[in-house]
């Protein structure tokens, strides 16, 4: 969407804030022993607290408040009973929703309790390369450009970049133009961000893999060449100068 009003701005900031405050929770309350099912409960229980819906589940009707990602799975996956969290777990939590008519997206992958598996550095390089790339995101900028700084920021730090997932436009709906903003240079790509323009802008760096393929089970997404990938993900707003980040209350960077 493009913020046309004040109100829209106020709304936008609403939900922004609403599934910004139930990633950063979900994140603190996720310990080993417990299962992905209680955490998305967890996190269903807050957005219905709130007011808002869950977007996955309104959209597309999946099984889950949310999606909870684990070591090899890339995204989409799916909150389980049978899924309890280990030391070390490389997870992924992407939270989306529904509030007032207005909608926001955010996501982030982070490393439980010790680093046993050594996935801390492939975090921290998707959290650096998400900043950097906003930074460097406002009206006139090409969108093509954008996903060559991501691709080469990961390359810099010896990661891939997945390249059949991208962040998407947003706001009164979970997806929107401008489509299949991408972690590489797209060369036909000739589109450019526009200001006032409401965009979810997300990181998918891989260790290994640069497509992600769907499990039998319809959502569960991997890597074609195996590995692991952190996600990184804010809702914001494109200006003439410095993007406002609707989501920045995650903590993603903290």
């Amino acid at each position: 969407m493009s913020i046309t009003s004040e109100l829209e701005l106020i709304g936008m900031r609403k939900v922004s804030d609403a599934v910004a405050y139930t990633l950063k929770e979900m994140k603190k309350f996720a310990q080993v022993g417990m299962t992905t099912k209680e955490i998305d409960d967890f996190g269903g229980n807050i957005l219905k607290d709130l007011g808002a819906h869950s977007a996955p589940f309104v959209t597309y009707k999946f099984p889950g408040f949310t999606c909870i990602s684990v070591n090899n799975e890339f995204c989409h996956g799916i909150p389980s009973q049978k899924r309890i969290l280990c030391e070390g777990d490389l997870i992924n939590i992407d939270v989306s929703a529904e509030l007032n008519g207005f909608w926001s997206d955010n996501g982030n992958s982070f490393v439980l309790g010790k680093d046993i598996n050594n996935h801390q550095k492939l975090v921290d390089a998707s959290k650096e390369i998400l900043q950097k790339t906003i930074s460097n995101i406002k009206g006139g900028v090409k969108i093509a450009d954008i996903g060559s700084l991501m691709e080469n920021e990961a390359k810099k730090r010896g990661y891939k970049v997945i390249k059949n997932l991208g962040g998407h436009g947003i706001g009164r709906s979970l997806h929107e133009e401008p489509d299949e903003l991408l972690n590489y240079r797209n060369r036909h790509d000739q589109r450019r961000f526009k200001k006032n323009s409401v965009v979810a802008i997300e990181t998918f760096i891989s260790t290994t893999s640069s497509q992600a393929i769907e499990l039998n089970d319809g959502w569960t997404m991997v890597g074609n060449k195996g590995g692991f990938m952190a996600q990184h993900e804010h809702t914001i707003v494109v200006t003439d100068g410095k993007p406002i980040i609707l989501t920045e209350m995650n903590g993603v960077w903290n």
